[in-house]
């Protein structure tokens, strides 16, 4: 199973980025999706997960500012980033709970991270 993040950069304050995470794999089920960051010098934090069925929450910091999504045929999510502050610079991770068929033929669940991608905003 493989988790992975694309769409970071460099963007000015007040800008806009849209990051993607593809899961790839043996996988029969995919639960909670969601970004997390983390902030050079500090801990991974949520920033919005989301449900199978679509239920959404987000972190205080970017509510009203960012929109998470997913298509579930396409075994992905979406993170969409406006109004950027330089409070946003950080490694986004995508993470999902999911279910794969193991190499003996078994189902194993278990929780995935990407490799990050990194957002930058310049004030």
């Amino acid at each position: 199973v493989e988790l992975v993040e694309s769409g970071g950069g460099l963007v000015q304050s007040g800008g806009s980025l849209r990051l993607s995470c593809v899961a790839s794999g043996r996988i029969t089920r995919i639960d909670d999706m969601g970004w997390y960051r983390q902030a050079p010098g500090k801990g991974r934090d949520v920033v919005a997960t989301i449900t199978s069925s679509g239920v959404t929450v987000y972190a205080d910091s970017v509510k009203g500012r960012f929109t998470i999504s997913r298509d579930n045929a396409k075994k992905s999510v979406y993170l969409e980033m406006n109004r950027l502050k330089s409070e946003d610079t950080a490694v986004y991770y995508c993470n999902a709970g999911l279910t794969a068929l193991t190499d003996a033929g078994a189902f194993e669940v278990g929780n995935y991270w990407g490799e990050g991608t990194l957002v930058t905003v310049s004030s």
